[in-house]
């Protein structure tokens, strides 16, 4: 609770018992997490043995650790103690990645190690760290333009995920004579969020503008992007010097006084620079709720070029519209986006539906809810709601126990599952991630149920939410420490299906999860929250060293909901975000209504990015969980209700 960035870090799992997988699988003392005798059938039982993680093991993670920062001597020290050790695969790779990469995370140029790549990829083909270890050889080859062979080996790369790897493949295209017009539309249609550009990307615009493909406004538009995020090294890189670059920067700085100050000189600018500057005002004015942001962008409006705007001014300007009940900003908003963003999120799907129910063109917008409505998540669910379609949970599909047993032998689930022992998550994630690939529905949730036999409930939320038409919502939202959460929440009269709503988004049930800030465990609890609910419930003797017990920590984090939600009127909106943000934020933005505003609303023009996500899927979680423990489908939107603006007053509340 109250973070702005919540990038699980999770210790140590303290598990006491483990049990040895797949000893035929190139590997073979790979463990997992033995579970409760009553789980499993016999054909797990058989395999079960007790493990414990080893001074080796722990030399594999200090490897891990050396690799991550590129120390080559500590590396090679420490990989020629490992010769022995079941995960060969890794060893080789934290040897050989901080060959490739300098100190600072760059890709070095030269080319000492590539006989070891090439021997690694053709030892390991179709690996989940095959393809990690082509990710890192090809942003070598691409700084080094070996065009040849990043070709070769990009078109064997399987996620294909890394925005600098596609970057160089259009500046490889680009060498090679295509189509410039067509690269740069490529290179739009990807490049999106300034946080991923890297070297690659500031290379590629550039040079599409030289080849005529890319116009300068777009490549302005481009580097305006990184500006507004704070990247302004690179916006120069990316697009060159911005005539607005000093409106920008007082826009982030002060909105309402760059919007007073560009009212009087923006007749000094090209009709494309008032434009855009209106968008960048726009979008900070929006970020503040202020409502002038409404009327900034109207201005935009009037002068066009949407194309020129930021997905961050795009996105923004519906908000502006929606916080004012502008539903004609709304729709044009909407209608000017990128088609990229726009298809991205189905928000914008379904408040394009609500602004044509608005002007009366009810049967557009029914089309435009219809493209939602089969989809499971906040939107989908609202969509329905006005297609007068119920929220109840899809019909169950039932796997076997012969399909479940199968899982147990799955070469990336028994790599994953010791990755999770050791608290290796990411690599965990990685090799069990690897796995789910190209599976059926069925399969999937067979994976899922096996996840929830071994208690690895993260991954049997992560991989029952990948099923297109065959679902088990029990499996997507699941209920672990019920027996501990029930009585807690009946105690203090809270509900249950919003508390595990709740926790699903924070800890997806990882015991022992902790986050950037210190929050910590089920709940994600902050300690000094935790001192002050303790001391408010009477929780005598009550230390921060036992906040990572299970019911301890359901306790305070319950409390501390149920105390948010008396503190904000009932509302589950501002106590979902006051839970993430602080009760003071969630106060502040309240306050900033200017009339009676519905909850989705709200949640939509919350300002923090995550805390708007947050609170969207709490909400979204608590009305499944409804369906699968009570077969009760509410109302979502009677559940966001209608916030009326109230003067912020102080709370005592953490």
């Amino acid at each position: 609770m109250k973070k702005k960035s919540e990038i699980l870090k999770v210790n140590q799992f303290r598990w006491t018992k483990i049990l040895i997988l797949g000893l035929a699988l190139s590997m073979s003392n790979t463990f997992a997490e033995k579970p409760k005798k009553s789980s499993l059938p016999k054909s797990y039982e058989s395999k079960a043995a007790p493990a414990e993680i080893t001074d080796t093991d722990r030399m594999f993670i200090d490897l891990r650790e050396a690799a991550r920062k590129n120390d080559v001597f500590r590396t090679q020290q420490l990989s020629s103690n490992l010769a022995a050790y079941p995960f060969d695969d890794y060893v080789t790779y934290f040897r050989i990645k901080p060959q490739l990469f300098d100190s600072g995370g760059g890709p070095r140029s030269d080319y000492s190690a590539d006989a070891q790549v090439i021997a690694f990829l053709n030892q390991y083909h179709g690996t989940a760290l095959a393809d990690r270890m082509r990710n890192d050889w090809l942003l070598v080859l691409g700084k080094r333009k070996d065009w040849a062979r990043f070709d070769l080996e990009y078109a064997k790369f399987v996620l294909d995920d890394d925005t600098q790897v596609k970057c160089y493949s259009l500046l490889s295209k680009l060498s090679q004579g295509e189509n410039p017009t067509k690269l740069a539309i490529d290179t739009r249609s990807f490049l999106l969020d300034p946080s991923y550009f890297g070297q690659a990307c500031q290379e590629l615009v550039p040079s599409l503008v030289a080849a005529g493909g890319m116009t300068p406004s777009e490549a302005r538009a481009i580097g305006r992007a990184a500006s507004e995020r704070g990247f302004d090294t690179m916006a120069r890189r990316l697009g060159g010097e911005d005539p607005i670059a000093e409106i920008v920067k007082a826009a982030k700085a002060d909105p309402a006084k760059a919007y007073r100050d560009f009212l009087q000189t923006s007749s000094r600018y090209s009709k494309e620079n008032q434009a855009v500057a209106w968008g960048v005002i726009g979008q900070f004015l929006a970020k503040k709720l202020d409502p002038n942001a409404d009327d900034a962008y109207r201005l935009q409006q009037e002068l066009g070029y949407n194309e020129l705007l930021s997905v961050e001014s795009q996105e923004w300007k519906v908000r502006a519209g929606l916080r004012a009940k502008d539903w004609s900003l709304v729709k044009n908003a909407i209608e000017g986006m990128n088609p990229i963003v726009r298809s991205k999120d189905p928000a914008w799907t379904y408040w394009y539906g609500r602004a044509l129910k608005a002007e009366g063109q009810d049967a557009k917008a029914k089309e435009s809810f219809e493209l939602i409505d089969e989809q499971y998540n906040f939107y989908g669910q609202l969509a329905r709601e006005e297609l007068g379609k119920s929220n109840h949970a899809p019909s169950r599909t039932k796997v076997t126990e012969q399909d479940i047993d199968a899982m147990a032998s799955r070469k990336g689930f028994v790599r994953g599952e010791r990755l999770y022992a050791m608290n290796l998550r990411f690599e965990g994630n990685r090799e069990w991630n690897w796995e789910l690939r190209n599976m059926t529905d069925k399969q999937l949730l067979a994976a899922a149920e096996y996840a929830k036999r071994i208690h690895l409930y993260d991954r049997v939320v992560n991989t029952a939410d990948r099923t297109k038409q065959e679902h088990d919502f029990s499996l997507r939202y699941p209920t672990p420490f019920r027996d501990e959460l029930s009585p807690i929440a009946r105690q203090i009269d809270l509900n249950l299906a919003w508390a595990y709503g709740l926790i699903r988004q924070e800890s997806r049930f990882i015991m022992n999860a902790s986050s950037s800030v210190g929050a910590s465990g089920l709940m994600q609890v902050m300690p000094n929250t935790a001192k002050y609910v303790a001391k408010k419930i009477g929780m005598l003797n009550y230390t921060n060293d036992k906040l990572s017990d299970t019911n301890t920590n359901l306790t305070l984090g319950s409390n501390y909901l149920n105390m948010v939600l008396v503190d904000l009127d009932g509302s589950w909106v501002l106590a979902s975000a006051a839970y993430n943000a602080g009760p003071s934020r969630s106060k502040a933005w309240r306050e900033k209504l200017t009339s009676p505003t519905e909850g989705a609303i709200f949640a939509e023009t919350i300002p923090f990015n995550e805390t708007r996500t947050y609170v969207k899927n709490v909400l979204s979680n608590a009305n499944y969980y409804s369906s699968v423990m009570n077969g009760q489908a509410p109302s979502l939107k009677q559940r966001l209700g209608v916030i009326s603006p109230k003067t912020a007053t102080q709370s005592e509340l953490p």
